[in-house]
């Protein structure tokens, strides 16, 4: 199993303090040599800011193209491989026509914007609003690549590792793992058929790695004065089929991930990775991204997994709707209408949840797709229905939803 991501959080100041970013960086570097001396391959180094309208400093929207430009020098110098601006929010809905301006000004700055948190609910302009950067974004390359860099956020809390939704609390410098475990699904379901020892398995993998983290990192990352978060044990997957969360769902008994069956296998998974214990900290949950899971991939081809699928896995496990390929036509309506359907559910489900969508310039539902990039699949693009909202929906207004109430 490989650590996808050492995520370090923390406000960097405006303008940048040069010394923050190099120290944290620095504490990043000693957390890999670790992990890596003790047989963990650690992908990347990441670094997260707050939200730049939360920060020591606040960052004003007409700033923060230069902001995601020196961040990424200052990552680039200090040997980091990403960053990730915190999150725009909706009570500054100006800062979310300036988000394509900040990926145009950079190549390894990630991003995002808030549409629903359960203390101010959905926002039905900041939906829309998140639409229209989609739909931009889309056409800053040729290919439709910028949008792996922006997620649409329900309900994410700070604090976890994965990208864009990562952001930092603005606190004590802090680091936290994120897992490339999708292949510990796949080994706990090799040849058993009982799913109580599939459960064991699968959870008794989770800890121990979970319990090797905490052993390895907590004493130097104390010793530096960083918190450690903690894990984000999601299964993410690799694109090659023993690295995939859909061969394990298949390996559950679901026909083809899309088919019945998949729901009651990502449940299954899903409960299998909260019965687990280790120090917690973001989604934790499956990720099912479709052109960064090969299985995923060809389902999505042949037409077996939809869109609609991938919003009814969201209510039970997973972490959103993740780099979707989708029309490059695809409306501001209609990525509108799916996004408040997402915010919906996290905040009816009381979960995090994220959407990066990638409109492909130029390609319709059914085009093959295929990017020279090793972190993807090659799929074909899903149909996304033209039906924009009408009514309330299509309105200026929040939605107040709150969790399912529990009465006996």
């Amino acid at each position: 199993m490989n650590v996808r991501a050492l995520t370090g959080f923390l406000d960097p100041g405006w303008p940048i303090d040069p010394r923050r970013v190099a120290s944290l960086a620095q504490s990043l570097q000693a957390a890999r040599n670790i992990l890596q001396d003790s047989g963990y391959v650690v992908q990347t180094l990441r670094l997260a800011t707050p939200p730049p309208s939360e920060m020591e400093r606040p960052v004003p929207a007409a700033d923060r193209p230069e902001l995601a430009r020196q961040l990424e020098a200052q990552c680039f110098v200090n040997g980091l491989d990403y960053a990730a601006i915190g999150p725009a929010i909706p009570d500054e809905l100006p800062a979310y026509a300036v988000i394509p301006d900040m990926l145009a000004a950079t190549e390894n700055v990630f991003t995002s914007a808030m549409i629903a948190s359960p203390d101010a609910g959905l926002s039905l302009p900041a939906a829309h609003a998140c639409a229209d950067i989609i739909q931009r974004a889309s056409i800053l390359t040729a290919d439709g690549f910028a949008n792996l860099r922006f997620a649409a956020l329900a309900c994410v809390p700070p604090g976890t590792p994965f990208f864009p939704a990562a952001y930092s609390d603005g606190g004590t410098p802090a680091i936290a793992v994120a897992t490339e475990a999708a292949e510990l699904a796949v080994d706990a379901l090799r040849e058993v058929t009982s799913p109580a020892k599939a459960r064991r398995r699968l959870v008794s993998m989770i800890e121990a790695h979970g319990a090797a983290f905490a052993r390895l990192l907590l004493p130097a990352l104390a010793q530096a004065d960083v918190r450690f978060l903690g894990i984000d044990f999601s299964l993410a997957p690799y694109p090659e089929p023993l690295r995939s969360i859909g061969t394990a769902i298949e390996a559950f008994g679901a026909p083809a991930v899309g088919a019945f069956g998949s729901a009651a296998a990502t449940a299954f998974l899903a409960d299998c990775l909260d019965r687990a214990e280790f120090r917690r900290t973001g989604f934790c949950g499956l990720f099912l991204p479709v052109l960064e899971d090969s299985i995923l991939a060809a389902r999505a081809a042949n037409g077996d997994l939809t869109v609609t699928d991938l919003l009814l896995y969201s209510t039970l496990c997973g972490t959103g709707l993740d780099v979707l390929p989708l029309p490059g036509a695809a409306s501001i309506g209609s990525l509108t209408a799916l996004l408040i359907d997402l915010g919906a559910v996290s905040l009816r489900h009381a979960k995090p949840l994220t959407a990066r969508l990638m409109p492909l310039p130029g390609k319709s539902a059914g085009d093959e797709v295929q990017f020279d990039f090793a972190y993807f699949a090659s799929s074909r693009v899903l149909a996304l229905p033209d039906q924009p909202l009408g009514g309330i929906l299509a309105g200026a207004g929040t939605l107040d939803i709150r969790p399912r109430a529990q009465r006996v």
